[in-house]
Parts: C-alpha cells; structure tokens; sequence
C-alpha cells in the first residue's frame, strides 16, 4: 500500500510515528505532481513507484471554466475476463474426474514487477476453481487469523463446486429386445433425463433463494433484481441504477476555483462535499456553498464564523447533513478548536442549528461526525454526544468514564461506536453498535489489547480495518479486517490485507469513516491491489479489484483489471454493483466504470476529456486524497485544502464532468 510522499502534518493518512489524541492543527498543503507527455514516469496514481521522482513546484496552467472540450477515447480496459466454470447440478455427471485440488502451502508470492500480460491462476482469478483451493492473490492459503479465532465459515465460499450424481441410462430389455423394447426404452429414457433436468432447476431456484435473499439484505444501496445472473453463489444479483450512457464520452461542467487561504492562518481544510440530483455542495473558507449541479452556477451560501473542520459523507433521505467548524477564523497564534456541530439543508443551505458540548466547563473539540438515522454523531477524546438532525435536541451527552470514552462514530444504515478503553500501553477498543436514538449498546466486539486505532469501514456489514501491531509498514492504517456480526457482536472471519500487495487507506486516529481504496457490498469486501508493472512501455503501471467474502475470508476469485496504464479505486456500492474510478495515464482522462457483482463484467459509464488543461486539474485529485463523487452521469472531483499558493497559476477546489 506504498503512496506518494505525505505531507509530515497532514491528517488522514494513516497513523504519525507518535499519534497524538487529537487532529494536528497545521496540516501542510499536499504535494503536486509532475504531469505532462515528457515525465510519465512521474504520473500521479494510486499506489506509485517505490522511488517516485520529485514532484515539481510547477502548477498546472488554467484551464477554462466549463469549456465543452473535446473528448478523446481511451484504450480498451482490462484483461479478457476468464469465463467462470458453469454450475453442475446434483444430477448431472462430469464428464472426466476433476483435477486434484493443489497441496496447501505457504501464502502466495505477489507477482513484483514484469508481471505477465495474461496473470497465473492464482493472482486474484484462479482458473478453474476447486474444492480446497487456496486463496488467490494476497491471500495465504488458510485465510489468516479464522484458525486462532476458532471461526467456522457460514457455509460454503462462493463459487465452490456441488457435489454431482451421475446419471444412468434406462436399461433395455434382455436378449437384444425388439424394435418396440427399444423404442419404449429411448422414450423412458429421455423421460428420466427432462425429470432430472426439471429437479436440477428447482435446486438451483432453491439454492439461490436464501443467498439472494442475504446479499440483499447486506447491500449498501437498493436496485431491481436482474435476473439469476452467474455470481457464484447460486442467488441472483442486485443491479444499480447507474447506467452506460450511448456515448461514455465526458465535458466538463464547470470548474470551481480555489479560495485563497487568509493571511495569518494555519492552513485551512476545506473537508466535505455533496451531491443531489439539484444539487453540488463544497465547503470553502469558512462557507458551505451549493452549486447548480449540472451547471455550477451558484445556488447559496452558508456563511460560517470560521472554517469547517470536519463533515458527514451521509445525507439523510430528506437531504440533511452535519459538518464541524470554528467558531472563529484562526492565525497562526490563535488556532482555534473544532467545537461547533451543525446541520443544515442541502437543497437551501439553510443552517438548522448549531450546537456543542461540554466537559465541565470545557468546550469540547470534536474531530469526527456523522450521520445515522435521524441522529447526528460527534465524537472526540472527551467522548461523543448526538443530536436530533431536525430540532438539535440533545440525545446524550459525553460518554465517558474513568477508563473508557467514544473516540468516534461509524453512520449509514446502523451507528457504530469504537469506544477505547485503557491506558496507552493496555488499549483495548470495543466495537459497539448502538442505538442512534439514545446510545445504548445494542452489541460489542471487544479487539485484542494493543490495538490504538481502528476505523469503520461499514457498518452494515460491520466491517473494521485496523494496524495490528503497527504491522502493516506503510502508514496505511491497515494490516486486518475484522468482519463482525451485527447482533451478536461476534467475529465472523478476520482477512489479513498486506501493505505491499493491498492499496487501501484508512485513518482510524480521528477520522474513523474516512478509507479509501475499497467498498463494501453483497456480504463482500472490495480492495484495490497495489500497483504493479504493465505490459506497455517501462513507465506502464496497472492494479486490479479484488473481493473477499465477509464469511469465510477468502477471496472470491473475481478480478477486475485497470486496463494498460490505468489504475482502478472503488468508490462506492451501487445495489450489488462496484461504481470504480481508474486513474488514467499520463495522456488519457479518467475512467469511472460499474463492475458487475456478479459476472465483474465491467461496463464504462464515462470517459473524461483528454485535453491537457483538463487533465492537469484532473491528476491533482489523487483518489486516495480528494472527494470524488459519482451518480447519474455526473462526477465531481474536489481537494480538501484552500490554495495557498502566490504564483499567478489558477487553481481549482472542484471541477465537475458529466455525459449526454
């Protein structure tokens, strides 16, 4: 999971050699990466060189406000697909034994550079699956840590062979019989065979029943049913609502420039945006305002007292979210803390209230907040406290103790609590879910002692990433998984995620929603895998999608290639559906595509121009840094930090695409 250089106090990007309990209050200012034909060796993407070259301080020139520029179409993407080995009913015979499943060994050695335009079974797409294989790509051949957590697998992984009855023809009449035996004993016969057929089909529509009915139930986002589409699983898959367009082919919409951070400050972070079918939200210096969502022209403006800290990914179904700001403009003397939690209205920017709390005396300085129902979750190292989205109305206070406070909370479909407990040396963090109506604890899954830091993934599934024993080596805050049960507070299966083979990002020190690299949908974990060598020239780099089932831990076999020169981030859930965004080479626009949860098929939903001013506004928003928002056509790219340069170069804080 190795990234480009980060800056040494910026937050949210994994964990500092000395973690301190709060959010650092002078991040610096990212670095910029060289772009252009002549440097490609130095193209930004996700999970660099191991020794990138040194990014110039040379700013990319302007680019104009909304042009419809030209598009140029990239190259294909991906590796031909492997078809999926059919499913066998119980009755019906193979025609040759199955090959003998490989000796379990040690885990398997990731493929470094060079690696092979058509990849071994075994990186990430086994060939032909069968009963006993080991894990493919990243993965040891017993999946890490199920042995010692003594856990049993909720049933079989998907795609694994059913057990076949071979089928006997009708046997003729003795001595050699006459034309009307033969006749009746063909009819028989072919009888049997449809009878066998019609039994298959009702096991295979039984079979899928109880697992559609599961990864239904655990997917992020609603969608119609497709149809009993090959998943490996034997259950239908859930499609999504985005759909390819007839022409993938992206404009910009609009372009928003960088406000210019005041003199006499700190840095200031410029941390949430938002997305309606009406609506593009950002945050700026010390405002919130709404754009036109198609065609960027202001629709209001939140003036704040100071700047937002941070912001809620969730919206609620009426279009409410919450942020945390200063109650003043800081200066270099006079930083200010992130005391003020607020919610407002994304359709008219109307700020509903504004509230904090307190221990003792003390105003308390929160570093995280979200959304759950109607219940807005701030959290900090005083503990958490929530309020009533629509009135404000406090729902509890700081939940503290003499050894144990809420550091933060995970929102969505469920509230999520990571609750520490203990002295630095004996930490021990309790995974709660909780009620969003008055807290209470609803389940707990308390992890090993020693653990400083974790941060939700999802919470429905309840997914947790954590560093054990600061493990993973790469400042990505991620070494495991821990797969959870909901209602028992039970671990379901543990994944071990390497640094050097898995690109995923999360920062559980205050932001404990904020990862990136993956997404979680269809009781299944999506990863990007790090970075490799293509198979173009000297300079070609290309990842891959992975998943992981949230039962058994293992992989699922499924892949999904970057394509030549392109690196591939998920984004987020649509139905059972993965929406990615690849991060084109030196001389292409981006990519966002939907890959298929079922088949991995991946289907482009847009292609952005090729121009370079476009592109050098494109490439400063690296995936594992910048907001990246995609619906219905339209993705929205932001930064999260005001400009703070004095060149006369134009920079952007957001720029907007969109097909048709």
């Amino acid at each position: 999971m190795t990234q480009p250089p980060q800056p040494p106090d910026q937050p949210g990007f994994g964990p500092p050699p000395e973690p301190e309990p709060s959010r650092p209050e002078k991040p610096s200012q990212p670095e910029q990466p060289q772009q252009g034909p002549a440097a490609p060796q130095a193209q930004p993407g996700f999970g660099p060189p191991p020794e990138p070259a040194q990014p110039s301080a040379q700013q990319p020139p302007s680019a104009p406000g909304g042009p419809d520029l030209s598009k140029t179409p990239g190259p294909g993407y991906g590796y031909p697909q492997a078809p999926q080995p059919p499913q066998q009913s119980p009755q019906a015979a193979p025609q040759t034994p199955p090959p003998a499943a490989p000796v379990p060994g040690g885990p398997q050695t990731p493929p470094g550079y060079g690696y092979p335009q058509q990849p071994p079974a075994g990186y990430g797409y086994p060939g032909q699956p069968q009963p006993g294989q080991p894990g493919a790509y990243g993965q040891p051949q017993q999946p890490y840590g199920q042995q010692p957590y003594g856990q049993q697998p909720y049933g079989q992984p998907y795609g694994y062979p059913h057990p076949t009855v071979p089928m006997q023809p009708h046997p003729g009449q003795p001595g050699g019989g006459r034309k009307g035996n033969a006749t009746l004993a063909i009819i028989v016969a072919a009888v049997v065979a449809i009878a066998l057929i019609v039994g298959a089909g009702v096991w295979y529509s039984s079979a899928g029943g109880d697992d559609e009915k599961k990864n239904t139930a655990n997917s992020g986002d609603g969608g119609g049913t497709k149809g009993a589409e090959g998943d490996g699983s034997g259950g239908a898959t859930t499609g999504g609502d985005e759909k390819a367009p007839a022409d993938p082919s992206a404009k910009v919409l609009f372009q928003v420039p960088s406000p210019k951070a005041p003199k006499d400050t700190t840095t200031i972070v410029t941390s949430g945006s938002w997305m309606t079918d009406k609506v593009y939200a950002k945050s700026g210096v010390a405002e919130v305002v709404g754009y036109d969502a198609a065609k960027g022209s202001e629709l209001w403006t939140l003036d704040l007292p100071g700047p937002v800290c941070e912001a809620s990914d969730h919206v609620t179904e009426d279009g409410r979210t919450a942020i945390i700001y200063k109650p003043k403009m800081p200066t270099k003397t006079d930083p200010q803390s992130c005391t003020q939690v607020a919610a407002f209205d994304l359709a008219t920017g109307e700020k509903l209230w504004s509230e904090t709390a307190k221990t003792g005396t003390q105003e308390i300085s929160f570093n995280n907040v979200t959304i759950s129902g109607n219940t807005v979750a701030a959290a900090s190292t005083s503990g958490g406290a929530a309020w009533d989205i629509t009135s404000g109305k406090a729902l509890w206070a700081p939940k503290t103790s003499d050894s144990c406070y809420d550091s933060g909370y995970g929102g969505g479909p469920k509230m999520v609590a990571v609750r520490k407990c203990g002295s630095y040396e004996q930490r021990q963090l309790h995974i709660q879910t909780i009620d969003p109506k008055d807290g209470k604890v609803l389940s707990e899954y308390k992890m090993a002692e020693g653990i400083e830091y974790a941060a939700v993934v999802s919470t429905d599934p309840l997914v947790v990433a954590a560093d054990v024993g600061d493990s993973a080596g790469d400042g990505s805050g991620i070494s495991d998984f821990f797969s959870i049960d909901n209602k028992s507070g039970e671990l379901r299966t543990r994944i071990s995620a390497p640094g050097e083979e898995f690109a995923a990002r999360c920062d559980g020190i205050t932001r404990i929603e904020h990862c990136s690299g993956l997404a979680v949908g269809k009781d299944r974990l999506y990863i990007a895998t790090e970075e490799h060598e293509g198979t173009g020239d000297g300079y070609s780099r290309t990842n891959e999608v992975v998943a992981f089932d949230l039962s058994t831990g293992k992989q699922t076999g499924q892949r999904a290639d970057a394509g030549d020169g392109y690196t591939i981030v998920p984004l987020r859930m649509d139905g059972d559906n993965v929406i990615a965004y690849k991060r084109p080479p030196y001389d292409k626009g981006g990519q966002v595509v939907s890959i298929d949860g079922g088949s991995f098929k991946e289907t482009k939903l847009m292609e952005n121009p090729a121009e370079k001013s476009v592109r050098d506004v494109e490439a400063r928003m690296l995936p594992q840094h910048a907001e990246i928002l995609y619906a219905q056509g339209r993705l929205y790219m932001s930064d999260v930090y005001a400009s703070e340069l004095s060149s006369g170069d134009k920079e952007y804080l957001a720029i907007a695409f969109g097909t048709g």
